[in-house]
């Protein structure tokens, strides 16, 4: 089985600009674009095949296609048949709203579906670009609403200057904002749960105020101040260096120079690949060569034999880790 590549899903949103396209080496609609999903098996947002034997097949009518032999045998008994991530690529040219993602278990009750925990992977950004992530201080759930409704809240959250390399851990129920000027790569659970809870009182296409949720994430939020958010990827050499783990995902950066051969146990899990730098080929069972330009994402089946990446480039990489339970 080859690895897969999908049409991306261009989303056009207000506070989105032109970096994606130019990333990708797609022309300019000018329309301001804010994410390209890139691999997705959420209902109505479904990734479509582009190429190969199985090109106009959806991600989800592809697993069900090869169920383990794509996800991974541990993958398939944890998930089913759901496709456990959704990878993006975001530009954020204007600040996205102050939000919050619910748990898994908040998520089930109210939404009957998972949680979102996810990561960034700074790829470029504009002088003055921020993160914001994290309380700076203890709140409780009253002075956070106090705070939001008065259009106050980003005094108490963390402000991180953002630079490339730079890598942002967020889970479920941390207070976030991806500032203007940050083009970035987001794995997450897959989910599309979002508790807006301050939007610079912008207002959408119609005129009228984008809704926000504050009684919703009242008890999704985490109120303390959170560490562990921030960390910078020092990977200025060949090799595979970890950015960000937990029960969800495991994410790695490569910066290959020539080649190299991945540490890759079959039918575990499958992996995912977004080129952020360079040109590269992924080269799966020794012969099948699939190349993987900046911009562009490839699943890689869990049965593949063994992975090997030849060029000069630089891949963020995901995947399940082991020894996820039932």
């Amino acid at each position: 089985m080859q690895p897969f590549k999908f049409i991306p899903q261009l989303k056009p949103v207000l506070w989105g600009g032109h970096r994606i396209a130019q990333l990708k080496g797609l022309p300019d609609t000018g329309e301001p674009i804010g994410e390209s999903w890139e691999i997705s098996a959420m209902p109505g947002h479904e990734s479509v095949v582009a190429t190969g034997t199985d090109a106009g097949l959806t991600l989800v009518q592809l697993i069900a296609k090869y169920r383990e032999q794509l996800l991974g045998l541990d993958v398939h008994r944890r998930y089913g048949d759901h496709f456990p991530l959704l990878i993006k690529i975001i530009d954020a040219q204007q600040a996205l709203s102050i939000q919050v993602h619910p748990s898994d278990e908040l998520a089930a009750r109210r939404h009957h579906c998972p949680g979102k925990t996810e990561m960034w992977y700074i790829v470029e950004t504009q002088p003055q670009a921020v993160i914001m992530a994290g309380f700076n201080r203890t709140l409780t759930p009253a002075q956070f609403e106090s705070l939001a409704r008065n259009g106050l809240l980003e005094e108490s959250i963390t402000h991180y200057h953002s630079l490339p390399g730079d890598v942002f851990f967020l889970p479920a129920g941390t207070i976030h904002s991806i500032g203007a000027g940050n083009l970035l790569v987001e794995i997450q659970q897959a989910s599309d749960i979002t508790y807006r809870v301050y939007d610079y009182d912008r207002r959408d296409a119609n005129g009228q105020p984008r809704q926000l949720h504050l009684e919703q994430a009242r008890d999704a939020i985490h109120y303390a101040p959170d560490t562990g958010i921030a960390s910078h990827c020092h990977a200025t050499t060949a090799g595979q260096t970890p950015v960000a783990s937990c029960e969800h995902f495991c994410t790695s950066h490569l910066c290959v120079q020539g080649q190299h051969k991945i540490d890759w146990e079959p039918m575990r899990s499958f992996m995912v690949m977004t080129g952020i730098q360079g040109r590269v080929e992924v080269v799966t069972d020794g012969t099948c060569s699939t190349p993987l330009a900046m911009g562009e994402s490839v699943l890689i089946p869990a049965c593949a034999a063994s992975i090997e990446v030849q060029g000069n480039g630089q891949l963020i990489m995901a995947s399940i880790p082991q020894n996820i339970h039932s």
